[in-house]
């Protein structure tokens, strides 16, 4: 099965798309944006999954949003990994540091991080990461009430899922 025959089946505009690409490098941004890219997802210094790639730091990161806005990609910032009461501050001092480079959303895997940043950062648009293993209905429902504005789902989710995530929630 095809992504573009499941499409038609499930009669999904394409043009309602987003193609997202990771950026773990100044070299895979650029590449990104050159080919196409809609929005691209990269992870800072800290607080990422991908700690041993490359990353961006809060020193660049208004340039290359600055960048990809010229050229109307949205950038998302990913902070998937799981903290502890430890890493709270750092965390928060992190986000401080680049509220102002308008970054377009944020990928979260930790709820109580999720929870923290909504309150200290209201106006702060979060996506809910497939590391959350969201893959049904009821789950979605619950990120939605939450404040996430996007989930990734599982890779797992069927598409009886994604058709009834997609009906019932926005």
């Amino acid at each position: 099965v095809s992504f573009f025959s499941v499409m038609e089946k499930t009669k999904t505009n394409l043009n309602n798309l987003e193609v997202l690409s990771p950026a773990g490098n100044a070299e895979g941004f650029y590449a990104a944006i050159n080919n196409g890219a809609d929005a691209v997802y990269l992870g800072l210094s800290k607080f990422n999954a991908r700690m041993k790639a490359e990353n961006f730091s809060t020193d660049n990161i208004r340039e290359f949003v600055k960048f990809a806005h010229t050229f109307g990609v949205k950038v998302y910032v990913t902070i998937n990994t799981l903290f502890d009461d430890d890493n709270i501050n750092d965390l928060i001092e992190m986000i401080n540091e680049i509220i102002d480079a308008k970054i377009d959303a944020f990928i979260v895997q930790d709820l109580g991080v999720a929870y923290l940043l909504k309150s200290a950062f209201p106006g702060i648009i979060l996506h809910a990461s497939t590391q959350m293993g969201i893959h049904n209905l009821d789950g979605a429902k619950v990120a939605e009430k939450l404040g996430f504005s996007r989930i990734v789902l599982s890779r797992e989710t069927s598409i009886q899922d994604i058709k009834q995530i997609k009906q019932n929630t926005n």
